[in-house]
């Protein structure tokens, strides 16, 4: 298949994906309508938090580890897997940064520790689907738990900060990754993010490595008979989307102002591992189409507060992002049910 060909292949789901987006937001607009308030200013002010001035790097920034997340899953998905366990590792990959970096002051050192530990720490779920037969979900789940409470016992003792109980030893000057944009909180990471997902798209579709992981995907017996062994897919898998969840943990700690810091109950890194779920659904498990779905998110996030201003309420802000993000995400979630259906029925 040509790169030209390859194009027109994506036209179909973006245009699903851009139609998706005017109806949520019409959706959006006709709740906010209803319960009183004003839909035009709300949109504007989201637009406006979201887009315009210096509010665009802030949208870029809360948009990187969201994108790595995705990734996690997207590999996954292509794999046959449903993939949920980047939450567990972008507690350890972010932990791990903060524990290297105070020995080795270097950001390189602190990027290849989360993407190491991040691999570790998918090992055994993926040990457990190959060697077990145990359901990825329940193994991600379990191990999600398992990091949570370790990583933030390790957040309060072994790497707490003796002058701010609220938060752990932060990550030396010489590790912290550069700012690409003065007064904002987007740096090197987005970048990293960016590169990321593009190795990524090149491993899966150019690569013959990815082309077993996806052959095994669709259907492993096929595979298998073809001469690829969808055990070693599957640990693949696993490995790979270990490493960007974990890279995901480090690069949030290592590029984000003031702080550099983890702060108290993993409130910064928390939950970034089941949002990129979401992306990755949206931008249809596809490496390059999770970095504009990626920014979508960010976006929604970075508007969020200037959309309260306008009067609209917290509870009425998240309703509205929910909305267009279930919008959004129906044709990503019915490909993946189909792909997981005809795995199965193999």
């Amino acid at each position: 298949m040509s790169f030209s060909d390859e194009l027109r292949g994506y036209w179909k789901p973006l245009t699903e994906s851009v139609l998706a987006i005017l109806i949520g937001a019409l959706v959006g607009a006709i709740v906010l309508w209803l319960s009183g308030y004003d839909a035009v200013a709300a949109y504007k002010a989201l637009l406006e938090g979201a887009f315009l001035g210096g509010n665009f790097a802030e949208t870029l920034s809360k948009s990187t580890p969201l994108m790595l997340t995705a990734i996690t899953f997207a590999i996954g998905s292509r794999t046959g897997l449903f993939n949920i366990g980047a939450e567990g590792a972008v507690y350890f990959g972010a932990i791990t940064a903060v524990g290297v970096t105070q020995v080795l002051q270097n950001p390189l050192a602190g990027v290849l520790a989360g993407l190491l530990v991040g691999a570790l720490w998918m090992l055994p779920a993926a040990v457990l689907k190959v060697y077990r037969g145990v359901h990825e979900v329940i193994s991600t789940i379990m191990l999600n738990w398992i990091a949570f409470y370790l990583a933030g016992w390790m957040a309060l003792s072994v790497l707490a900060n003796p002058e701010n109980p609220n938060s752990t030893l932060p990550i030396p000057p010489g590790a912290r990754l550069p700012l690409l944009v003065k007064n904002s909180t987007l740096s090197w990471a987005f970048i990293i993010a960016v590169l990321t997902a593009i190795v990524v798209y090149v491993i899966m579709w150019h690569t013959r490595l990815g082309y077993e992981l996806r052959a095994s995907g669709q259907n492993p017996r096929a595979a298998e008979y073809g001469g690829i062994n969808p055990k070693a897919a599957v640990i693949w898998s696993f490995l790979i989307g270990g490493m960007t969840a974990g890279l995901a943990g480090a690069v949030q700690i290592m590029g984000i102002p003031p702080s550099y810091s983890i702060s108290q109950g993993l409130a910064n890194v928390y939950g970034y591992g089941f949002d990129g779920i979401g992306v990755s659904l949206v931008g249809r498990d596809h490496p390059l189409g999770i970095i504009f779905s990626g920014i979508l998110f960010g976006a929604l996030n970075a508007g969020a507060t200037k959309m309260q201003q306008t009067g609209v309420p917290l509870e009425m802000v998240k309703v509205i992002e929910g909305i267009i993000i279930v919008a959004v995400a129906v044709p990503g979630l019915l490909d993946l049910f189909a792909r997981l259906f005809r795995r199965g029925s193999q």
